[in-house]
């Protein structure tokens, strides 16, 4: 039977939830027909069970030692456990001998520690998990490590951000696969996102709070989180609401205290910082992602907000 094998590399403090969006997504896809079908194994050091961050035990279908077969996908999994076993020498040498003979090769989570192990990431654009993003960047320097996309692709390497972005990266290559049409209908199927956009930011404007109650003005702050660097003005985000900017000012106000100008002003200042913590990228890189005309702009209006020039706060800040 023609088949495309996906072989995920499971390690013990794996996240299973990382594991499951990949396998279950293809499993969806062979269910609404893909041709050719996935295969999917887990491979572990000795093909032993291992113990994901949740404490349930895993069985390992495959020895990585041993498997020899060629691969069509191989996926390294995240978890609490990413630095143990990036620092494993044999684990890393078996998964940067399997990526000769695959077509393509992907991370989810926290899983680039270990492709960055195997040196596969040196000189691509990658991403992580936000929260480890800085920790990859100072490990591993000779990866461009960004953190705020959901994933990235370079070449034939593929990095996904946290956790449930598997489930982004998992349908961007079905739909290489197989086409739109099945990635949309896998979607439906785990009753999720048709697909967000790699460029997405992982992390939204709802981080740190909870998500307005008030349905217009939760659609309109899920809307600037997805979209800092388009356009934000009044008439636009009254486009967005459906409903008058007099209007949408008056629900504002009421339900997070500041019209919808101000916490626009407020959330890309504080995205720029996150960046400016996180990140190396140059000013006017962070400038043009969260919606600012020029570097000298972005200044100005962080000073405003933080009381401090961009550089001054990166150094107190960096991770």
């Amino acid at each position: 039977m023609n088949e495309s094998l996906v072989v995920v590399v499971g390690y013990h403090g794996v996240e299973l939830l990382d594991i499951a969006c990949v396998t279950s997504s293809l499993d969806m896809a062979n269910r609404m027909g893909a041709t050719p079908r996935y295969r999917m194994l887990v491979a572990t050091p000795g093909g032993a069970p291992v113990e994901c961050n949740s404490g349930l035990s895993l069985p390992g279908q495959e020895a990585l030692e041993q498997f020899n077969e060629p691969i069509d996908t191989l996926i390294v999994s995240g978890g609490l456990g990413h630095c143990d076993a990036a620092a494993d020498a044999k684990l890393v040498g078996h998964v940067r001998r399997l990526a000769r003979h695959s077509r393509r090769v992907a991370s989810i989570c926290t899983g680039a520690t270990v492709l960055a192990a195997t040196g596969l990431l040196d000189g691509k654009s990658v991403t992580t998990h936000w929260f480890y993003a800085g920790q990859l960047a100072r490990s591993y320097p000779k990866a461009r490590v960004d953190p705020d996309p959901i994933f990235v692709r370079d070449g034939n390497v593929a990095t996904s951000g946290g956790v449930t972005s598997a489930l982004d990266l998992t349908l961007a290559f079905i739909e290489e696969d197989h086409g739109a049409e099945v990635a949309r209908r896998v979607a439906m199927g785990l009753v999720t996102y048709l697909r967000r956009p790699g460029s997405q930011s992982q992390v939204s404007a709802f981080v740190g709070s909870p998500p307005p109650e008030q349905p217009l003005v939760r659609r309109v702050v899920e809307y600037i989180g997805a979209h800092l660097d388009g356009e934000l003005d009044g008439p636009a985000l009254s486009a967005v609401a459906g409903t008058s900017e007099r209007h949408l000012t008056r629900l504002f106000v009421r339900e997070i205290g500041e019209t919808p100008g101000k916490y626009v002003r407020r959330t890309r200042a504080d995205a720029a910082a996150r960046l400016l913590g996180s990140t190396g990228l140059r000013l006017d890189e962070i400038a043009r992602r969260c919606g600012y005309s020029s570097a000298e702009t972005l200044r100005q209006a962080f000073g405003a907000r933080f009381g401090q020039s961009p550089s001054a706060y990166r150094a107190a800040h960096r991770d």
